[in-house]
């Protein structure tokens, strides 16, 4: 048990904005529970996508990608979160028990992190290059423990590659109607608490602007970022030794301290895993790292007009469903 227990409301603060983490199609497969000995964060099997995501693999990045933004948020309050992955043997859904003790002092840099998780968002229209990537990627290589995972640039050269298996991704599923039920019942609404509505989604014109992208049902915007005539981003992929429950569930917490490090450099971002659904693109983007390691997932970076209209935050489910209080 922690010498100090954190105040109740302290706690609800900082699930809440953790819980503004990215997950597959905005499913937030998490769950916690507070009790006299920290928290504990499980994953929700319920919410678990059946087509996109059968083995599980995306839901366990998702948890990972929270409880880096529990981290970085009660580091914000003024707490340390103290990890334990995987406690119980006995029940798999239990990724982590957390306790907390006091932080001697609250930098700016933890307030601007903090502050980093709510003007971060997906943004899948296409980007600029990025001028000032080669000074922040060895920042994104120290903002993550080494020994969870890896973080590699794909070669400009090799980007015709990377589109063709998108490309292929895309055909292989072309007919796959319980893949396309699922994407259409989690995106398009006007009002919900989850999945991603109508205003994040892209035009087909914008869509064909970005080669590297998920076919998402298309929306009814007007062309935007004519002045950007083809996705020029840089494209990350987290690859891990291993393909185990444990190696999937640190590559999201990977995902979350990339994300934070290039909203801080003021960067557009777009977690990408379409291409890591099926083993034949799987495949091709491993090869293109040059890592006999398994990728988990992509991030495009790049820089968005600075005039541009911020993208909306996508809706998140309320606390009382997800944050429960056990004496």
């Amino acid at each position: 048990m922690p010498d100090t227990m954190v105040d109740a409301e302290v706690l609800k603060d900082g699930v809440q904005l953790a819980c503004r983490a990215p997950s597959l199609h905005n499913s937030q497969p998490w769950q916690w529970t507070a009790d006299s000995a920290g928290l504990h964060l499980y994953v929700d099997r319920a919410r678990k996508l059946y087509s996109a995501d059968k083995s599980g693999r995306e839901a366990l990045i998702g948890c990972g990608a929270v409880l880096d933004h529990l981290r970085v948020a009660m580091a914000a309050a003024g707490w340390t979160a103290h990890v334990e992955r995987f406690p119980n043997p006995n029940n798999l859904d239990h990724l982590a028990s957390i306790d907390f003790s006091p932080i001697s002092l609250v930098t700016d840099g933890h307030r601007r992190r903090a502050d980093a998780i709510l003007r971060r968002r997906t943004d899948r229209l296409p980007f600029a290059r990025s001028r000032n990537f080669g000074l922040l990627e060895p920042l994104l290589h120290h903002c993550f423990d080494a020994e969870a995972a890896y973080l590699d640039v794909i070669a400009d050269e090799l980007r015709p590659q990377l589109a063709e298996a998108s490309q292929l991704t895309e055909s292989l599923r072309l007919y796959d109607s319980s893949y396309h039920s699922e994407l259409e019942w989690w995106t398009g609404h006007f009002e919900t608490i989850d999945g991603i509505p109508a205003a994040s989604l892209v035009s087909a014109a914008e869509s064909d602007r970005v080669e590297v992208g998920r076919a998402f049902p298309v929306s009814r915007h007007s062309e935007r970022r004519a002045g950007i005539p083809e996705d020029d981003s840089t494209v990350l992929v987290v690859s891990t030794d291993g393909d185990t429950r444990k190696d999937a569930f640190r590559s999201g917490e990977v995902l979350s301290a990339v994300l934070l490090e290039c909203t801080l450099a003021g960067l557009a971002t777009c977690t990408m895993t379409h291409l890591i659904e099926l083993s034949s693109s799987r495949r091709i983007v491993g090869l293109l790292t040059g890592r006999e390691a398994m990728p988990q997932l992509l991030i495009r970076v790049g820089e968005a007009p600075v005039m541009d209209e911020t993208p909306p935050m996508t809706p998140r489910r309320p606390l009382h469903e997800i944050l429960n209080f056990r004496d």
